[in-house]
């Protein structure tokens, strides 16, 4: 197996990436999106991962199988997190019912 190596720019690049949406996750922590709120944080949370993922991992220039296996692992994980969520939003209390 030969290992990819990536200059030192590619990772500068991907970590100010990351720090950039750290700080936008931050940000918007602050300001009130309504019903968005959990949205938008998986949404940075996802792409962050993501990078992680492509980049750090080196699934980006691994071969196919190994891209369909991680794809696949992501895409279980996201089916989980939408159960969860679902099941969670399902408990919560309706205003005007019981006591």
């Amino acid at each position: 197996m030969s290992d990819h190596v990536l200059p030192i720019r590619s990772y500068l690049n991907v970590f100010f990436a990351l720090m950039l949406l750290t700080a936008l996750t931050t940000a918007a922590a602050f300001v009130d999106f309504g019903s968005f709120n959990d949205v938008i944080a998986m949404a940075i949370a996802g792409t962050k991962a993501g990078l992680v993922i492509a980049i750090f991992m080196h699934v980006k220039y691994q071969s196919p199988l190994i891209r369909i296996f991680a794809v696949a692992g992501f895409a279980w994980l996201l089916i989980f997190f939408v159960l969860i969520l679902t099941d969670y939003q399902a408990r919560l209390p309706v205003p005007g019912w019981g006591s």
